[in-house]
């Protein structure tokens, strides 16, 4: 079978090709993508090239597949499998093996990623429960149990001390103060909605950044005032200007902070970070950088007396993934939240290299149309010239400004 994917072949180097998928084995499976959501870390390894962990030397003459964010639905199953997967099942696959391998779907694979429009899942990682049943009627949230498995993971990374028996208890203080840094992109703006909704909640959640507009968005979408009715003191800090550290301590009375996230790889919000730490607190290192030597200072001072301490996590877990597919059946999640743009396959490897440049939160891939890569913002100023995009910008209106089922069913049927 022919597929269309956007492949790497070195730095900055993603060409949209069309070619023959081999066969599958035994152990593998035909399926087709429908959604993938584009990933900071697609573009690391796309301006890294073999420089990247998970890339390997020889993708000049054996270029691999991109993205790892993907949802789709199964088309043929090796005759090992029957009975464990058919045909027709929507699915979802967590990229991060359970042995922290390096070579990984969206970085490694030549026939396996999630910008493409059909691939062959490996054996490996349908032997490792990576392979996951998906449920719902939309695709796109499928494409974000990925994302939102890998903010589940951090929540259960995160430990404090037990004092009395020098135990690690994992995940964070439920009732405690929460600090999200940078914490309104499309990965904070997932923390935000578990934070407010998942399992175990602080009591006060503080949410910072320096972009006005998109904490704004961030308020608009989850407020204060039904924080509240969850139980959770919500409050949002614009820290462009002003003493970070004192206004932050001041919201806890100089207690400080029990778990502290940052979303951005930056030197000095690491160290605000550090500053407002609480006694036994612990932060997290959310934002992956692509400086192998990105550092900074850290209080070993506090380490010593307050028991402060540095946690950090790369993906989730299949589990963790299977958590948030729960938490979206229940009702509780919304993924929505971090999507700004949508587009087709031939708009993704121009999105994946000027990814930083633009603004908003994810990217959505549709891979069997074509389409500029387009805000959801911009559809009504479109509209003016394209019926369709009103029709998606008066779906969109109607959910809050916000990607739905509706306007994906309406996308797939009319572009």
């Amino acid at each position: 079978m022919k597929t269309k994917a956007v492949r790497l072949y070195g730095k900055n180097d993603l060409r949209l090709e069309e070619f023959e998928l081999p066969e599958i084995s035994d152990d593998e499976i035909l399926a087709e993508i429908i959604t993938d959501s584009v990933c900071m870390s697609t573009y690391k390894a796309a301006s890294l090239g073999t420089d990247h962990a998970r890339v390997p030397d020889d993708v000049a003459t054996n270029p691999t597949i991109m993205g790892h964010e993907s949802c789709g639905k199964i088309v043929k199953v090796g005759k090992n499998l029957t009975g464990k997967y058919f045909e027709g099942e929507k699915f979802v696959i967590q990229p991060a093996l359970p042995d922290a391998a390096t070579y990984t779907i969206g970085y490694s694979y030549h026939y396996c990623g999630g910008d493409a429009t059909y691939v062959v899942i490996p054996k490996l990682y349908i032997d490792s429960g990576c392979v996951l049943s998906y449920g719902r009627e939309d695709y796109f949230s499928g494409s974000l149990a990925e994302p939102l498995s890998c903010i589940i993971g951090g929540f259960k990374v995160n430990y404090h001390n037990d004092f009395a028996t020098h135990e690690h208890k994992m995940g964070i203080v439920e009732g405690g103060n929460m600090a999200l840094m940078a914490g309104v992109g499309p990965m904070g703006l997932g923390a935000i909605d578990y934070a407010l909704h998942g399992p175990r909640r602080p009591g006060m959640l503080v949410v910072t950044d320096i972009n006005k507009q998109r904490l704004a968005r961030a308020e608009r979408i989850f407020t204060p005032e039904k924080a509240a009715e969850d139980g959770v003191k919500l409050v949002y800090l614009d820290t462009s200007e002003g003493d970070t550290k004192e206004r932050m301590l001041a919201l806890t009375d100089g207690k400080g902070y029990d778990d502290v996230f940052v979303y951005a790889p930056v030197s000095a919000l690491l160290e605000q970070a550090d500053g407002i730490l609480a006694k036994d607190g612990c932060l997290n290192f959310f934002a992956g950088p692509t400086d192998k030597n990105l550092s900074a200072k850290f209080n070993f001072y506090d380490v010593h007396y307050r028991y402060t301490h540095v946690a950090g996590n790369t993906g989730g877990t299949a589990k963790d993934m299977q958590d948030a597919i729960d938490l979206m059946n229940e009702g509780k999640l919304t993924p929505a939240v971090m999507v700004t743009h949508v587009g087709g396959l031939d708009s993704a490897a121009e999105t994946t290299i000027n990814l930083p440049k633009i603004p908003g939160g994810k990217k959505l891939v549709y891979t069997h149309i074509n389409m500029p890569m387009t805000a959801i913002d911009d559809f009504r100023a479109l509209g003016e010239k394209d019926e369709r995009y009103k029709v998606l910008a008066d779906i969109c209106e109607q959910n809050n400004g916000l990607w739905c089922e509706k306007a994906e069913k309406y996308l797939l049927e009319n572009f």
